[in-house]
């Protein structure tokens, strides 16, 4: 039921910084703003984990290989799940989505996709 549109994402060289959105369907909205929410990433080869996540009382958290570079926030006014990111490594590499921490929603979306290169 849910429908995701995900931006932000790119190609840029080691140590660049990009800013990811992912913002939802009106039905979903209400979730996505109350809700715990996540980043995942998938690289190829490799199965899907969590970066970062955020909620209202865990506050937020971050994968080792990630703190201190990347920032997950809401976006209220615009319904969305952002994820600035900074210093960036080829090995971020990989396609980003967002969804709930806990009971998933079905659909991942399509993700963006974001790539480093040194």
């Amino acid at each position: 039921q849910v429908q995701l549109v995900y931006s932000g994402g790119g190609l840029v060289e080691a140590g660049g910084s990009l800013r990811l959105s992912c913002a939802a369907s009106a039905s979903s909205r209400i979730i996505l703003r109350h809700n715990d929410m996540g980043w995942y990433r998938q690289a190829p080869g490799k199965e899907r984990e969590l970066v970062a996540g955020i909620g209202s009382k865990i506050g937020v958290n971050y994968a080792e290989s990630v703190k201190g570079r990347f920032t997950i926030s809401r976006n209220n006014a615009n319904n969305a799940l952002d994820l600035e990111m900074t210093n960036l490594k080829p090995e971020d590499t990989g396609v980003y989505y967002c969804n709930l921490l806990r009971g998933w929603w079905r659909t991942w979306g399509q993700g963006t996709q974001v790539t480093v290169h040194s």
